[in-house]
């Protein structure tokens, strides 16, 4: 007989989704609001495709609304599926880095709570151990001011809504559009 103690939460599972095409990677990144941060990733060469979305959570099939109540522990991620060889993880690394402050435990400039902290989640050992390495790094280079970023195993990935996908690239609330373009330096405007 089964211990109805351990149930079996897939919310807590890795992330097991497979790229679009053999030889791309997945990553996952957690830096704030995942808009302005996907926008990013999207306009870096060798970036295939990006979602938005929910994970290191412990509610299977969560929704913006039950994330944003602070009782779920989802990190709103971007998930990158990438070329290696075209575009290094550690090139994705850089980019996460430069978009965000990880000094600051569960917020991002006036978005605050769990769902906006700073997270490497890696999909194998390798990516485990450029993520450290790039965060001793930016340790180094903030020297007095504690690194809060996460880097833990990818949970499984829960696709964010239809609207929050590449919600920047098709205008936003304000229908101003931005561009994707692969090497597009235009500044990232974040708006709901």
């Amino acid at each position: 007989m089964a211990d109805s103690t351990n149930n079996h939460n897939p919310a807590l599972e890795p992330d097991l989704d497979s790229p679009v095409h053999p030889g791309l990677e997945l990553a996952q990144f957690g830096a704030g609001c995942f808009w302005g941060v996907e926008l990013a990733f999207q306009r870096l060469d060798g970036v295939v495709k990006t979602e938005v979305g929910y994970s290191q959570g412990h509610v299977p099939d969560p929704n913006y609304r039950l994330v944003c109540s602070g009782t779920t522990n989802h990190v709103e991620v971007v998930r990158v599926q990438f070329d290696p060889n075209v575009c290094l993880y550690t090139k994705l690394l850089d980019l996460f880095w430069s978009r965000h402050d990880p000094t600051t435990l569960n917020r991002q400039g006036g978005d605050v709570g769990t769902q906006y902290r700073s997270g490497i989640y890696y999909y194998n050992e390798a990516q485990a151990r450029l993520a450290q390495v790039s965060k001793e790094a930016k340790q180094a280079e903030v020297k007095d001011q504690k690194i809060v970023t996460e880097i833990l195993p990818a949970k499984r990935f829960y696709r964010a809504e239809e609207y929050h996908q590449q919600y920047l690239e098709k205008g936003g609330r304000s229908g101003n559009k931005q561009s994707a373009a692969k090497g597009c330096n235009d500044p990232i405007r974040c708006y709901g």
